[in-house]
């Protein structure tokens, strides 16, 4: 069982007085301690026009995290790609491949909320097929020689040589999605999956045998790897734990709520705050590894578990010490 970190957002909450570049610093420390305890992976998030200033912009970040770091994953979870021109798309990935040594997953999915949509003036409705369309303009444009793709929302000249081309001409695209046909999109047409926080245990059980059957029946070759997220901390207890993230994991599911939903949320509910506690995974270091192991036992080995300790406004060194115990007291359990 692989085990990473973020989502890296970047929001000013409120109460956080510090500026803008203070929080990307924030991330590139975060992510430098990731590395530095053993973890896997570290990831960025997306959305635009947030007066929070959540985290937009992917791929300087991706770039940024290239060069801060020497050995781990680094990747996007999740670009939102419809809103993405592709050919600049495929450059921007290979320069942040190039530069990381061949290091980043692209994450993609077809976005939700429709401000987003309208603001870049993209068709909201065409969401699905410009998903499918990215990842095979990606695909063409990162092989060997000119661009070989009749792409459908985008024109291209046919001359095209798209340059620099990530190391190895290819960087692995995982998809996410909780509905039954974003997973199935993903196990036909990506190299992983991501899921989302939502599903339980045997939820995720489902959807995992949903994508090999899928890969089986159509004969879908390569390697595939199912990346699984949930919201966390590592403490002393379990008291500790909660009341440490609470605060900034329930900010950042505010602000989602207002994001899928379009209207102001000026409050959680205290049912939704009871199920977001129920969902997260946090006590001490052995009470996380026996909630992991739930996870590794229902889906295999090879599952990549994003845990989720980037709570906005909770602090550089808190979440710095919460890695380094994940690193050291739960990643050891689970491989």
């Amino acid at each position: 069982m692989e085990l990473g970190t973020g989502l890296f957002t970047c929001q000013s909450r409120p109460d956080d007085d510090r500026s803008t570049s203070e929080l990307y610093d924030e991330m590139l420390t975060v992510a430098g301690a990731a590395e530095d305890a053993g973890l896997d992976s570290v990831w960025v998030s997306e959305h635009h026009f947030m007066d929070d200033e959540y985290l937009s912009g992917t791929m300087p970040s991706l770039g940024a995290l290239a060069a801060a770091t020497d050995e781990i994953e680094i990747g996007t979870c999740i670009a939102l790609a419809p809103l993405y021109d592709g050919v600049r798309l495929a450059e921007d990935v290979a320069t942040a491949d190039n530069i990381s040594g061949g290091r980043v997953t692209l994450g993609m999915a077809i976005g939700s909320n429709p401000a987003e949509f309208e603001a870049f003036g993209v068709p909201i409705d065409e969401r699905v097929e410009r998903l499918a369309d990215q990842v095979g303009l990606l695909r063409a444009a990162w092989s060997e020689g000119e661009l070989d793709y009749d792409a459908d929302f985008h024109d291209v000249s046919p001359d095209v040589n798209v340059t620099p081309k990530p190391v190895g001409n290819d960087v692995p695209i995982m998809l996410g999605g909780g509905a039954k046909p974003a997973v199935r999109r993903a196990a036909r047409e990506g190299d992983a999956w991501c899921a989302p926080s939502k599903f339980s245990v045997g939820g995720l059980k489902k959807r995992v045998e949903d994508i090999e059957n899928v890969r089986e029946h159509e004969d879908v070759d390569g390697e595939f790897t199912n990346y699984v997220i949930q919201h966390g901390w590592v403490g002393d207890s379990k008291d500790e734990a909660w009341e440490t993230m609470r605060d900034g994991y329930f900010y950042i599911q505010r602000r989602y709520a207002e994001i899928f939903s379009g209207e102001p949320v000026e409050e959680l509910d205290d049912e939704r705050k009871r199920e977001l506690k129920e969902q997260a995974i946090f006590g001490t270091p052995e009470q996380v590894v026996d909630e992991l192991e739930t996870y590794r036992d229902a889906l295999g080995d090879d599952v990549h578990f994003i845990f989720r300790t980037y709570h906005p406004g909770v602090g550089t060194d808190e979440m710095v010490e919460c890695i380094d115990r994940l690193g050291s007291e739960v990643a050891p359990e689970l491989r």
